[in-house]
């Protein structure tokens, strides 16, 4: 973008945000620190729990942090802020209301007149690629269509900053392709009104792909753990080998752990969060990297790209799987243990079992349900015993998640049953 400025549009220093639990405060954000310039696409990449979307939403002013500070434009941020506009993963449209309409329901609410609402929303529709639509509804478009017309709704406004939060995850490859390549087009050209753009993103590549600076966070609480700029010019072009390392090297980063954490062996509590992940993706992954040409050990981006999977879906898996003993992540590669490739020659039987000795070792609140249902005379547990445990430390959504991915872990390893019309635990011999 030519003619860029100085001026800085976003500061934000320390924010921290959390909310009380039975155990203490669980931390969602803690000490994040952020500057945004005018002129630059600034990237905001990690994994599920880096609490990625709750500093967009501060920002935006739509919820308070509960420590530190945001200024926007050298105002603090203090309630929804005139000057910002923001796009959603979900296109959010009023089903009832044409594109046109959709479009010009923000200026309304603004208190804009009539005619210079529709001319505004006429412009930006034009602009935004939608010309001919306008009196189209949402049911007629397709998710690309619709995530335009969200777009078309952010710029009405004449945004300086605009905040995206995986504004084209919720689109098939190509459509968030010609989206993503179209946005740029228009920034570089100078066709947008906005002056800095902050986008959620857990696709690296696509990070990459946009942004001139991209700070990654780590998870559960969210912090800043290294900020990079990217050093290629617009247009860029991802077959580039030396875009190809970038990515590459992103992800070492992202799988290097800190330093304290090498030291010693950090392992699953009790109270830990646990992402849902099914056991065909467990077993697709460890199969994949014990077949050639990996022949147990893998480039992860190559595994991305072969499996068509992003940080969100990958690093869980692959987490898991060092949680589990079955394999290890180190500087953007993961490497198949003993126990990775034992599972990956046996038959289905012989898998389970080892998945099932795996499990206990590893996630202790899969030990602690059978220790539980053992200890009980007719070996049967309800879910809410162990859910209110879990939410004394994680907040209800993740707690319902925790025990959803034990459950399905548990049945995979038969170590116990679970009646989901009753809601009860069982020993598996016992169902």
């Amino acid at each position: 973008m030519e003619n860029i400025a100085n001026s800085t549009i976003l500061d934000a220093r320390d924010v921290c945000c959390g909310f009380e639990k039975a155990q203490g405060e669980l931390k969602v954000l803690d000490g994040v620190n952020l500057t945004l310039k005018e002129g630059e696409i600034v990237g905001l990449l990690g994994r599920s729990g880096s609490g990625k979307s709750t500093l967009l939403r501060i920002i935006a002013g739509l919820i308070p942090a509960t420590d530190g500070e945001v200024n926007y434009c050298g105002r603090p941020v203090d309630g929804p802020v005139e000057g910002v506009a923001m796009v959603f993963q979900t296109f959010a449209l009023f089903p009832w209301l044409t594109v046109l309409e959709n479009v010009e329901a923000g200026l309304e609410a603004l208190g804009v007149p009539a005619q210079a609402r529709r001319e505004r929303a006429l412009k930006a529709i034009d602009l935004i690629g939608l010309d001919g639509f306008e009196s189209a509804y949402p049911r007629e478009l397709s998710g690309g269509m619709r995530q335009r017309v969200g777009f078309a709704r952010a710029l009405v406004v004449n945004p300086t900053l605009m905040l995206m939060d995986e504004p084209f995850s919720a689109l098939d490859v190509l459509t968030a392709e010609t989206l993503r390549t179209d946005l740029l087009d228009l920034w570089n050209e100078g066709g947008l009104p906005i002056k800095s753009i902050l986008i959620v993103t857990h696709n690296i590549e696509e990070a990459v792909f946009m942004c001139d600076r991209i700070l990654l966070l780590s998870s559960n609480p969210g912090r800043v753990i290294s900020e990079v700029t990217v050093p290629f010019a617009h247009p860029r072009n991802r077959l580039d080998p030396a875009f190809r390392q970038f990515v590459d090297d992103i992800y070492a980063k992202m799988t290097r752990r800190p330093q304290a954490d090498a030291q010693r062996k950090v392992g699953l509590e009790l109270k830990s969060w646990l992402p849902q992940v099914s056991t065909n993706l467990i077993a697709g992954l460890i199969e994949t990297v014990a077949a050639a040409p990996y022949n147990g050990r893998a480039d992860m981006p190559e595994i991305a790209q072969q499996l068509h999977m992003e940080v969100d879906d990958l690093f869980p898996v692959a987490e898991l799987l060092q949680h589990l003993g079955f394999a290890e992540m180190s500087e953007g590669d993961i490497t198949l243990t003993y126990y990775g490739r034992q599972y990956s020659d046996f038959g289905t039987q012989e898998r389970k079992q080892l998945f099932a000795d795996c499990l206990l070792r590893g996630v202790p609140l899969a030990s602690h349900i059978k220790q539980v249902l053992n200890e009980r005379p007719k070996q049967r547990a309800p879910r809410d015993r162990f859910k209110q445990e879990l939410e004394d430390y994680l907040s209800d959504e993740a707690a319902e998640e925790t025990l959803d991915s034990v459950i399905n872990w548990g049945r995979y390893g038969e170590i116990f049953s679970y009646d989901d019309q009753a809601e009860m635990f069982g020993l598996e011999d016992e169902a």
